[in-house]
């Protein structure tokens, strides 16, 4: 004896019935699509972050005088990794937020729109520092080289945000904890 498939989501009873809704962890969901845009959006703060605390920016890290100015090469490195140091974190701070837990799992097209979210939001940050330095920043003569100026001399760096969140939801699925759940305390007796 054969059955029919059934089309669309089977509605139990006890449950309130709401067509077109889809899971939360589907890439087309209202909640994915939130989740992607406080990533893309928080390039705005790590770009400002950016600008205050690098070498040749406000320079609020050192302090050193010294590194103020971009005219000294020194600053070009720190500032540098002071924005891929931003990137890494965010990203798995992100990549954390988005991973789910033992029970439910992102999608791959979740996966794939949170990583372009993080690529997005790395090129705002990098826009905002930038940004950042040509409004409330010194006026730099970049005659001797651009690099004086506020900027970023290694593109790849952009590509740590989305890579730490790509990393962060893949470890997750490799250990995934507990799943939520509050360890038993005394779960194990003592023999002695």
């Amino acid at each position: 004896m054969t059955q029919s498939a059934v089309d669309g989501p089977v509605h139990h009873a006890g449950e309130p019935a709401q067509p077109g809704r889809r899971p939360e962890g589907q890439p087309g969901s209202g909640g994915t699509w939130r989740k992607a845009a406080v990533i893309a959006a928080a390039g705005i703060p790590v770009g400002l972050l950016w600008w205050l605390l690098a070498p040749s920016g406000l320079n609020l890290l050192t302090g050193n005088p010294d590194l103020a100015a971009g005219t000294n090469t020194a600053t070009w490195l720190p500032r540098d990794l002071v924005l891929a140091g931003l990137c890494l974190l965010t990203g798995c701070i992100a990549g954390s937020f988005v991973a789910g837990n033992k029970q439910q799992q992102p999608g791959p097209g979740t996966v794939v729109l949170v990583v372009l979210a993080g690529a997005a939001g790395a090129l705002i940050a990098w826009g905002t520092g930038v940004l950042s330095a040509q409004w409330w920043g010194a006026p730099a003569d970049t005659s001797a080289s651009a690099s004086v100026a506020f900027s970023l001399r290694s593109y790849a760096v952009l590509a740590i945000w989305p890579a730490a969140i790509a990393l962060a939801i893949f470890l997750n699925s490799l250990f995934p904890g507990n799943g939520g759940k509050p360890r038993r305390r005394g779960a194990r007796k003592m023999i002695g």
